[in-house]
């Protein structure tokens, strides 16, 4: 083994790892001469002469693995400070392991990681006081490439209650090279009489290894920035920035520019037990600082079958679903990974604020995506769980407080009912629905009240609703009026829920209360005769159909209660429904279904209907076009040249 800083070796130990485990596993059919190249995989391939199965080999070349590992492994050029920072916190967590199983002696107290930066030098440098390495070991962990120091150490102490390490993949050391032209690595061992070593490499297959100067146990890992990289990497500012977002809570003491950058213990990795109300909402505001108080929190803490620790925060959201800035940060023994939790959470808990921290969560190698395992489905399940489980501890603890937080609860509780059916069972018992008068109950208490007197002659049980209570004034009073209650379903979600209620509750439909006439809403056994003869009524049809355009509404004659509308317009449930759904994106062509088309109800037993028949001409025709207006203007709908006509006319009838 070399003994000076000048002496070359190549980077071939990962080509023999790769080889002795492809020997290990295939019989010696062939002998293959070894060539400056990595076998990396067997074959079998068909001899078409002899017709014989032979074993062949794919080679990849060293010299090429090498490159594309250091530019192309990671999606961030920035991770390559959270994986050196992490390999520093790995040594000492080591040191500490072998300190409390009593292989090491002494005093660690002081332990920490450390940043620094030569601007002039260009240079960025991590240091440790942790294990440290001979030169034995640094052959064997920085210089082939795919072995982990980190699992092969907690392998080896898995018996004595080692920490948890964050290495995992062994090649995070090498994103050094993403940034540096040049690498060294000034190191000493913990062990008693090692020497201190030096590594440097140029990011080539090769590199120089020899006696090193350091003086103290630990490791310095020092990067010689590229021009371009310098620029960016060597700016106080940039630094704490990145320490800040990738750090910030490892558990090591980690030091830049004489600040403490990372809060060793955040309150996820305690015990619920040990915390008080002050230490949640003093995390809440150290992640998401100047937002606003959270509604509750949720603490996670679990070991088995998989270990997940965390803590949820249920933000005031009832706007925008899809708003996800600040959301839930994954970590991975405390190492933040991504603000993407999609895989993780469910999607109707992307709104949740707060941190998830497993070791048992499937990362790709530059951990910035999750790879497909059963765990994270599991984990996935089990905080849905946990979140049902709070909300229904809150309602079934304070209902009245319940009932505070409901306004902003609505939109997670109906996202979730709709999007997950065991979310839904756990909690369809807990959902509220919110009167027009601001009262709350449950979907069944609410059912069950509605049966008295809102039971159609069907046997159904109608709940009416409002998407817009301002807009659809006139139809909650007719509602009331009659002493029916109406309900708010005024979210993007609540077309899915009055259809999942439907599904779940027998004999149940929601009909919106300007849905058409109220005695169709809710109808009853009871018949109202027209005051009309057919001959009247065929008259009043066709005066009504040569003024109103048919391609836009659908005329229908009904006879109704003389104190209803004249004249009304209707969409019915159904193509509200549908037109709900498209403006959601969720693949209704609206526009090309005919939805456009509204239903124009003419109330035959109205005052005004005998009216209409007692004028000729020109004069029934502009007063059905001024009943139309105002069923129009009713609805919101009368715009531009209509609403100009409008306006002229009712300025007539007041200077009449």
């Amino acid at each position: 083994m070399a003994k000076n800083a000048g002496s070359k070796k190549s980077l071939g130990n990962f080509a023999k790892i790769c080889q002795n485990e492809i020997d290990s596993q295939r019989k010696p059919i062939a002998q293959v001469k070894q060539y400056d190249k990595i076998s990396v995989l067997p074959f079998w391939y068909m001899d078409c002469q002899s017709q014989r199965m032979r074993t062949g080999q794919i080679s990849v070349q060293s010299e090429n693995i090498f490159p594309i590992i250091k530019k192309f492994l990671y999606t961030d050029q920035e991770i390559f400070l959270r994986e050196l920072v992490s390999n520093a916190v790995d040594a000492t967590k080591k040191l500490s392991t072998l300190s409390r199983v009593g292989e090491f002696e002494d005093p660690i107290d002081n332990c920490k990681v450390d940043i620094s930066f030569n601007e002039k030098a260009k240079t960025l440098t991590i240091s440790d006081s942790g294990i440290g390495m001979t030169e034995e070991e640094v052959e064997k962990y920085i210089t082939q490439l795919a072995f982990s120091g980190a699992r092969e150490f907690a392998e080896q102490w898995k018996d004595k209650d080692p920490d948890q390490m964050i290495g995992h993949f062994g090649l995070g050391f090498y994103s050094a090279f993403m940034v540096s032209k040049t690498v060294t690595i000034e190191t000493k061992s913990y062990q008693k009489g090692s020497d201190a070593v030096h590594w440097d490499c140029d990011g080539a297959t090769s590199y120089n290894i020899g006696k090193g100067k350091r003086k103290k146990r630990g490791t310095d890992v020092i990067l010689h920035l590229t021009d371009e990289d310098a620029e960016t990497y060597l700016s106080k500012w940039k630094l704490r920035e990145l320490l800040r977002k990738y750090c910030r809570f490892l558990p090591v003491p980690i030091t830049f520019d004489g600040e403490d950058i990372n809060n060793t213990q955040p309150i996820w990795t305690k015990k619920p037990a040990e915390l008080e109300a002050e230490d949640y909402k003093k995390f809440f505001e150290e992640l998401y600082p100047a937002q606003e108080a959270p509604l509750f929190n949720i603490h996670i803490n679990t070991d088995y079958p998989f270990n997940l620790t965390g803590v949820l925060y249920f933000p005031k959201v009832n706007e925008a679903i899809d708003n996800r800035q600040n959301r839930v940060q994954l970590y991975c023994n405390q190492v933040f990974v991504t603000e993407d939790v999609k895989d993780v959470l469910p999607e109707y808990l992307v709104l949740l604020k707060g941190v998830i921290d497993s070791p048992d969560i499937p990362l790709n190698v530059s951990r910035s995506s999750l790879q497909s395992d059963a765990n994270v489905k599991k984990i996935t399940q089990h905080i849905s769980k946990k979140v049902s489980d709070k909300l229904n501890e809150l309602f079934k603890a304070d209902r009245t407080d319940f009932d505070g937080k409901w306004e902003y609860l609505d939109l997670f509780v109906k996202y979730g009912m709709v999007a997950d059916e065991k979310f839904a069972e756990r909690t369809k018992d807990i959902c509220l629905l919110k009167t027009t008068d601001g009262k709350l109950n449950t979907i069944q208490e609410w059912i069950d009240h509605a049966k008295i007197n809102q039971t159609d002659k069907n046997g159904e049980t109608v709940v009416l609703y409002s998407t817009d209570v301002n807009v659809q004034h006139m139809n909650i009073k007719a509602a009331k009026d009659k002493g029916y209650e109406v309900v708010v379903l005024n979210g993007p979600l609540d077309t899915h829920f009055a259809g999942w209620v439907e599904g779940k509750f027998e004999k149940v439909k929601f009909r919106c209360v300007d849905g058409g006439p109220m005695d169709q809403l809710i109808e009853k056994e009871v018949t109202i005769e027209s005051v009309l003869s057919e001959d009247q009524r065929k008259t009043l049809e066709d005066s009504v159909k040569a003024v109103v355009n048919e391609l836009a509404f659908e005329i229908k004659l009904e006879s109704l209660p003389p104190q209803d509308d004249f004249i009304s317009v209707h969409r019915n449930e159904w193509e509200r429904r549908m037109e709900d759904m498209a403006k959601m994106g969720n693949g209704f062509p609206y526009g090309n279904m005919g939805l456009n088309k509204q239903t124009m109800v003419v109330n035959t037993n109205h005052a005004l209907a005998s009216k209409v028949l007692g004028k000729e001409g020109d004069g029934r025709n502009e007063l059905l076009q001024y009943c139309m207006d105002l069923a129009m203007l009713q609805r919101g709908q009368l715009q531009g040249e209509s609403l100009e006509r409008f306006v002229k006319k009712a300025q007539g009838f007041i200077m009449d």
